[in-house]
């Protein structure tokens, strides 16, 4: 049977440390270890160095010894050679036989004169084979010492020599080492506290800014100025300054986001604003007409009523379409692709705006090669040329000049709409492909006009860019033009010139029944 744990265990967290304290303890780990592992194997040199030195005194002592006792090898128990000069205090000698037992043994006192061990002492001398070799014995009252026996032409002979000093020294120098060591590891840590935190106080800098970012109100919809990492510590030559130029970089990433975001709520806002009220205006006027007629025919013509609820229902239709047009297009719906002759369609294009606008000029200029063929879907590439051409109609005054242009290069086909209006406000150029973007604020343009609905030019430049191309204006006072430039679906040869004609679109000048528009130029 499992058991869950409980809230808090479950949501038990290990407490982390800082990189600081881990870097500091990390270091400090790897200089106590270097330290000791240097001392032991100083202490260790030391020792075998010290117990060298003692093993050749006890080999140099015992050989003298066994020299000094050779002149009478019958005195098989004499000890007299520890009376001369040249041994030390605490020296011991012995005289042994065949089998290692001791026969004879004394120790050098203080005062330089020889005293004889007691058994327990003699004892501990037993069984050391005289073969030279230096061995370490432990003499009750006497301490360690480091012995050694030799046979000389059968004159055996045992001497030692204390260990205690050797050991004292020893000890000495590693109090000494552990001491140094100590305090060089407090020096070493305190320099390396210091400087791992200065050399973290950059990055302990970039991580406050993050964490401030962090509690931005971002989630929110609130769009707010992000701090950022000082330029003092992006310095690209560390680790630190890598991450702090990267943190700047993601922020700039965030706040073009921001901006980006807010300024699509802002065209939102305004694309519903203006959708609301251009659907609004001609389901007013449907619902204002509906109403004269259900009181009765004495109150209003019903052809005249009839005719402008469909005037006011195709408006709305056209609207719509628009709207749902580039919904589809933002969404990336496929086209339809097949070739389709550019120079033909912006001719028939020329003639159906003759047709609405007989009060303006209009004039048409092909390649005299022939056609301009791109790869793409005829009805919307048609949308493209009307669109361009009611947009002049619309926004220019009456006997207004308005020129369109089918070019061809080695790789594009080009429509170029061009006239010599107005021009297009400065201001409103960068937005002028925006959807529901007009210069003026009303409705509808005086003199009676209408004005368009603010989405012919936003149409183009989606059609344009889903066929793959590019689109653009210039305008100044007296001549705006606009480009479409699509991919060619033929390669003419590479140096085949641009040339274009001026074909006069007979019968395309005239008077116009309407009266002459303001001088507010277009939405484009």
């Amino acid at each position: 049977m499992t058991t869950r744990p409980s809230g808090r265990q479950a949501t038990a967290r290990p407490r982390s440390r800082s990189l600081r304290t881990r870097l500091l303890v990390l270091v400090t780990a790897v200089l106590v270890g270097v330290c000791a592992a240097t001392a032991l194997a100083t202490a260790l040199a030391q020792r075998a160095y010290l117990m060298g030195d003692l093993d050749d005194r006890v080999g140099d002592a015992v050989e003298r010894d066994a020299a000094d006792a050779a002149p009478h090898p019958e005195l098989t128990r004499d000890l007299t050679f520890l009376r001369e000069r040249g041994r030390p205090a605490g020296m011991l000698a012995a005289r042994t036989d065949a089998k290692g037992d001791i026969l004879s043994a004394a120790v050098i006192s203080q005062d330089a004169s020889p005293q004889p061990l007691t058994s327990a002492q003699r004892a501990a001398l037993q069984g050391v084979a005289p073969d030279g070799a230096p061995r370490t014995r432990t003499v009750p009252g006497l301490g360690t010492y480091r012995v050694a026996a030799l046979d000389a032409d059968g004159i055996r002979v045992l001497t030692g020599l204390p260990m205690n000093d050797v050991r004292d020294m020893i000890d000495g120098l590693v109090e000494v080492e552990i001491a140094v060591t100590a305090v060089g590891l407090t020096a070493a840590g305190i320099v390396c506290a210091v400087v791992i935190r200065r050399q973290l106080r950059p990055l302990g800098r970039v991580a406050a800014t993050a964490a401030e970012v962090t509690h931005a109100p971002l989630g929110r919809g609130q769009f707010a100025a992000l701090t950022r990492v000082p330029e003092r510590d992006t310095d690209p030559g560390s680790e630190a300054g890598q991450v702090g130029a990267a943190l700047n970089r993601m922020i700039d990433h965030v706040e073009a986001f921001q901006a980006e975001t807010r300024r699509g709520e802002e065209r939102m806002r305004r694309f519903l604003a203006d959708a609301s009220h251009e659907l609004r205006t001609p389901l007013a006027s449907i619902a204002g007409y509906a109403e004269l007629m259900d009181r009765g025919t004495d109150r209003i013509e019903s052809g005249l009523a009839w005719r402008r609820v469909n005037a006011e229902s195709a408006r709305m239709r056209s609207l719509v379409e628009g709207l749902l047009l580039l919904a589809r297009l933002d969404e990336g719906h496929p086209l339809q692709s097949a070739e389709v002759d550019l120079a033909a369609l912006v001719a028939e294009a020329v003639w159906d705006a003759r047709a609405a606008g007989a009060d303006h000029v209009w004039q048409l200029e092909l390649d005299p090669d022939g056609s301009a063929l791109v790869l793409g879907d005829e009805a919307r590439l048609r949308q493209v040329a009307a669109n361009l051409l009611a947009n002049a109609r619309i926004h220019t005054p009456a006997g207004t000049t308005v020129t369109a242009t089918v070019e061809t290069t080695p790789d594009t086909a080009v429509i170029r709409v061009r006239d010599d209006g107005p021009g297009i406000p400065p201001d409103l150029l960068p937005t002028v492909f925006e959807r529901f973007t007009r210069a003026d604020t009303s409705r509808t343009r005086a003199g009676g006009r209408e004005g368009g609905s603010g989405l012919g030019l936003a149409i183009v430049a989606a059609i344009t860019t889903a066929h793959g191309g590019r689109f653009g204006v210039r305008s100044t006072p007296g001549h705006t033009e606009f480009t479409v430039e699509l991919p060619s679906a033929r390669l003419p040869p590479a140096d085949a010139p641009l040339r274009a004609r001026t074909t006069p679109v007979w019968g395309l000048s005239g008077g116009s029944s309407r009266g002459k528009a303001g001088a507010a130029h277009r939405p484009r």
